[in-house]
């Protein structure tokens, strides 16, 4: 009575329970509104954060030098890194070889394109002994060690598919605990077996080993059995000179005969030989 009569309007009790329900709805209006707002912005930041659509295609890099490539791939805003390297005789020393993503891929700006780059340098490899070991064996070391086999050449001998000799381009002869760059190419002389046409048997006495095989090599006969009055060290193996060979020389053979020899420091013992050559040849 007392509100009524100063003009104050009582709220019943429905008014309140009508006002509550619109003080929830306007919240949870304002708080669906509030939440999509979020998300548009938060979208919207994601998408410029990771640029959502936006790519780049990776150029082609292969072939090139690492400081080339750089140039190309930052100007995409790419970034480069190596990885790895390796060897290859196809392509120049220090350009890169493989890359990933491969050129054509559509990336994300500021992605990184690993790649793999052919050594700068050639390594050393240390030539083993390879003669008288089979062509298949031979082959398989020769690629493990990286050289490259340019040529391989037949010539009769009494094995057939046995390497006689390894040699340079130029046909110098390679020895074993020789120091080669990786990726040197390299002529095998393999034997084909005995021919049938007759050679004269050449005087060796006097040769290194290397020499003799070179110059039997050139008579189309081979190294047979090699020995030593003293057994050699590596270091003095080449001052060994041949002072013994069999089958002499002026003797006629078939194409691929071995020729057996024996070495010596000791000069005397190759003297001694020439002389009774020459008075063989001189009866």
């Amino acid at each position: 009575m007392i509100f009524s009569y100063f003009g104050v309007k009582m709220k019943t009790k429905n008014d309140w329970k009508q006002s509550n329900w619109y003080f929830v709805l306007i919240n949870l209006v304002a708080a669906v509104v509030v939440g999509i707002v979020v998300v548009v912005i938060v979208t919207l930041c994601l998408r410029r954060a990771t640029e959502h659509g936006v790519e780049v295609t990776v150029p082609n890099i292969t072939g090139l030098y690492l400081e080339e490539a750089n140039i190309i791939v930052e100007s995409e805003g790419l970034r480069l890194q190596v990885i790895d390297s390796t060897y290859s005789n196809k392509t120049p020393l220090g350009t890169i070889v493989e890359q990933n993503p491969v050129a054509g891929s559509a990336v994300k700006h500021d992605r990184t394109i690993y790649v793999i780059r052919n050594a700068q340098f050639r390594r050393p490899v240390i030539m083993p002994e390879l003669r008288d070991l089979s062509l298949r064996q031979a082959s398989v070391t020769i690629q493990a060690l990286g050289l490259l086999v340019k040529e391989i050449t037949y010539e009769p001998s009494a094995y057939k598919d046995i390497i006689l000799d390894i040699q340079t381009e130029d046909q110098t002869p390679i020895l074993a605990g020789s120091s080669l760059a990786e990726g040197t190419p390299i002529i095998l002389v393999v034997g084909k077996g005995q021919g049938t046409s007759e050679v004269t048997v050449p005087s060796v006495i006097g040769k290194s080993l290397t020499d003799a095989r070179s110059w039997l090599l050139g008579s189309k006969l081979s190294v047979g059995v090699v020995e030593y009055d003293i057994p050699p060290t590596e270091e003095t193996q080449e001052q060994y000179i041949v002072y013994s060979q069999s089958p002499e020389s002026g003797i006629v053979v078939v194409e691929g005969t071995n020729v057996n020899l024996k070495l010596s420091t000791d000069i005397e013992k190759t003297i001694t030989a020439d002389n009774e050559v020459d008075e063989e040849e001189f009866f």
